[in-house]
């Protein structure tokens, strides 16, 4: 696996469809080719310093659920770069550990996020109006306090830009009353044995987003599930309601990003060294909680 940070991926040869925020995708004829680059974006910012491991966290952290959670389908083929085409082999050093094959699919315009506890964007909606996304939600919630029961509270998706929050009936409108109760119903599903199986080893998931796109009658469950990009991880034995705990996120970098005279728009400020170091060990231990593997 290539150490050196990849803040982009270039194959030669191997047709790039998009970047994203942190994915790099690249079509092979039946299937695509996502690379997790190290890129960090927060507040739908892309960073300008690379994180370490990052990239190979998030791809095995994703093959861990996709294969764990297989009650709900998925697009994913395989993450182990000795199955990958042939056509890939020249390019190891760029690949292995950070990428997986995946089935083509038509995605979802929303995404499906689902919040377990208050905090981030839901907990400022709370403290104005007393619900998130349009569900109501009992008086006397703190920060970081656990739900009722999760919710679903879906959003739009962007490459650039912010993502927003909307309510069921907008995201129905959007991509169709049946698939959104299908996404939001696999969403609460895939949620609850995630967070269970997370607590188990030390982790409160928060909350999360998931993707999902159709292939043919078919909804999969797509992009990345349940990593500490797409979702709020906290130390189950820091926790405490009241107060924002410690992460093994990006909110870790979000926090120090607050604390500066930035406006969230680009071009984003440097990360210290000592910042960098300390996300990088975050997110890998993260993996080695949830995993209990090691990381490729």
């Amino acid at each position: 696996m290539q150490t050196t940070p990849q803040s982009s991926i270039e194959l030669p040869g191997i047709k790039k469809l998009r970047s994203g925020k942190v994915r790099e995708v690249f079509d092979l004829g039946d299937t695509l080719l996502f690379v997790v680059s190290d890129r960090l974006s927060a507040f739908d910012v892309i960073l300008p310093d690379p994180i370490p491991y990052k990239g190979a966290v998030l791809n095995q952290i994703s093959a861990f659920w996709f294969q764990k959670l297989d009650f709900a389908k998925n697009h994913f083929i395989t993450a182990n770069f000795d199955e990958f085409p042939q056509s890939l082999r020249g390019f190891r050093d760029q690949l292995a550990g950070r990428s997986m094959l995946v089935k083509k699919t038509e995605p979802l315009t929303i995404e499906c996020v689902v919040r377990g506890y208050l905090a981030g964007s839901g907990w400022k909606d709370y403290q104005q109006n007393g619900s998130v996304c349009g569900v109501k939600l009992p008086d006397g919630l703190q920060l970081a306090s656990k739900l009722p029961g999760p919710i679903f509270t879906p959003s739009t998706k962007s490459d650039v830009g912010h993502d927003l929050n909307i309510d069921l009936d907008r995201a129905g409108r959007m991509v169709g009353a049946e698939l959104t109760e299908l996404a939001r119903d696999l969403s609460l599903e895939l949620y609850q044995a995630g967070s269970e199986y997370a607590a188990a080893h030390g982790i409160i998931i928060a909350d999360t987003k998931f993707e999902f796109g159709k292939l043919e009658d078919e909804l999969l469950l797509i992009d990345e599930c349940l990593t500490p990009d797409s979702s709020r991880f906290w130390p189950v034995d820091e926790y405490r309601v009241g107060t924002s705990p410690p992460s093994f996120d990006k909110q870790f970098v979000r926090d120090y990003l607050e604390t500066l005279d930035w406006d969230k728009t680009p071009p984003a400020p440097h990360l210290p060294r000592e910042i960098v170091e300390k996300t990088s060990a975050k997110y890998r231990e993260a993996f080695s909680r949830l995993t209990g593997g090691k990381l490729e």
